[in-house]
């Protein structure tokens, strides 16, 4: 299966060299206020697993890239936006180790620390079995700091943004493969100078669960949506900001095996960004909901032939939301939003 899906996605990669760089999938909607990829060409023959976070000076950009997924020269590429477009990416971490042994990059995730510095969270190893988390900081003068791997145990972020708690307490989505696909939940109290972390909340088996993403509600309420292996997004949730959840369960959400991630908008309604497909990466949908249990979706990103996936999304302090996915493995794509923009459309049974 492993190799089947490898030999995928190097054809996929290979074909898409050949295309010219127009879009079969463009979709027009009152609510896109731009699309465009963050950059038209690259030396590295795949892109994936992209991030967005709005720092003190724009936005920043993240995804791994190299000759394909699992290899030893795949690394974390950045790329910034300060309001005159995208900058030149460059490459940031490597995955070499002390001991100068070189491994795969995966899933970098981006995190502005309120008042402090920017974070990048990301995995390295030669497997999601075999991972482990690692962490940057970008000093003040504009450089990134030495790479520091995460305590034992503590893989970060895995695939979407941690959020910050009302009491301050810094809340990561994060998932283990080695022993079943389990879901847990990491904490620091200090900003990150110290974790703890949950036991799994699914045994792997029944549900199993990985790339959780947080919702916030009234009350101290959080919901999580989690990619599985059933061809349904799962969910679990929380009464008391996030230290008892409830069983991992399948909701009606169709999904391919592929990650997604999902937002709190300031307006209180809820957005997730989703393959509504149980075999096919395409199309690429943004769905809503204001209680977390009646989704409707309300904005087709991409659709057609190709592969479309691995989304991230955000909303700015001008309200406006960013979304940014894979395109064809091959580029990063970036999507400003009007949420305003966005009405009802089909429900989701």
């Amino acid at each position: 299966m492993i190799l089947n899906r490898l030999i995928f996605r190097r054809m996929l990669t290979q074909a898409t060299k050949l295309r010219k760089p127009e879009r079969s999938d463009e979709i027009c909607h009152p609510a896109i206020l731009s699309d465009a990829f963050i950059f038209e060409e690259s030396s590295n023959a795949m892109s994936h697993a992209s991030t967005i976070v709005e720092a003190r000076d724009g936005l920043v950009a993240a995804w791994f890239a190299g000759t394909m997924e699992s290899r030893p020269d795949v690394s974390i590429w950045v790329s910034r936006n300060s309001g005159s477009g995208w900058s030149t990416p460059i490459k940031v971490a490597d995955g070499v180790m002390p001991d100068r042994k070189r491994y795969a990059c995966w899933n970098p995730v981006l995190f502005q620390a309120p008042g402090g510095a920017l974070w990048l969270f990301y995995k390295v190893g030669p497997s999601p079995k075999r991972w482990w988390g690692m962490c940057m900081k970008l000093g003040g003068d504009g450089t990134w700091d030495a790479p520091m791997r995460l305590p034992d145990g503590i893989l970060g972020p895995i695939k979407n943004k941690p959020v910050q708690l009302a009491n301050g307490d810094l809340l990561s989505p994060s998932s283990d493969e080695s022993d079943g696909w389990r879901v847990h939940l990491e904490r620091s109290s200090d900003m990150g100078k110290t974790w703890t972390r949950t036991d799994p909340l699914n045994d792997g088996r029944t549900v199993g669960a990985i790339q959780p993403s947080i919702l916030h509600y009234a009350d101290d309420r959080l919901q999580m949506l989690c990619r599985t292996k059933q061809g349904r997004i799962a969910e679990t949730w929380s009464d008391d900001g996030g230290n008892i959840w409830s069983e991992v369960c399948l909701t009606s959400l169709r999904n391919p095996n592929s990650g997604t991630d999902a937002l709190s908008l300031s307006d209180g309604r809820q957005l997730l960004v989703y393959n509504p497909s149980t075999h096919w990466r395409s199309p690429l949908e943004i769905a809503s909901s204001v209680d977390g249990k009646t989704w409707q979706d309300v904005l087709t990103l991409a659709d057609g032939a190709g592969e479309f996936s691995y989304p991230a999304i955000i909303q700015t302090a001008d309200g406006l939301v960013h979304v940014t996915y894979t395109w064809n493995l091959s580029r990063i794509r970036h999507v400003v939003i009007d949420p305003t923009r966005l009405a009802p459309a089909t429900p989701i049974g």
